[in-house]
């Protein structure tokens, strides 16, 4: 069974950064696409940023354009999103999904 496991959140000011990593175990990241969401308190789950299946390309919501960086290390089985200059706008708990599993959460609270 396909498990995501997902660290990397806390607390941290505006302005700053946090890098979230997500562990898969029972398979690999190649031609699956993979993904970041995230759900903040009283608000539907939004997906953050993904990594194509063929081509691998990378796709971003408009809100974290130029401030979060998606990418994958395959030969860890871990994928990864840098998060720079974090807004209070995305606290909230992310979580990684692939290959139809999702990860458990892990919770980035954004101080103003």
């Amino acid at each position: 069974e396909a498990q995501l496991v997902e660290s990397g959140g806390g607390l941290v000011q505006a302005g700053g950064s946090l890098t979230l990593s997500c562990v898969a175990s029972g398979f690999t990241f190649d031609d699956y696409a993979i993904g970041w969401f995230r759900q903040a308190p009283g608000k539907e789950r939004e997906g953050v940023s993904c990594i194509s299946a063929i081509d691998r390309d990378t796709d971003y919501a408009d809100s974290v354009k130029g401030r979060f960086t998606i990418s994958s290390d395959n030969a860890k089985h871990t994928m990864y999103l840098e998060m720079n200059d974090l807004k209070a706008e995305d606290t909230a708990v992310y979580y990684c999904h692939a290959r139809g599993s999702w990860g458990q959460g892990t919770q980035v609270t954004v101080s103003s």
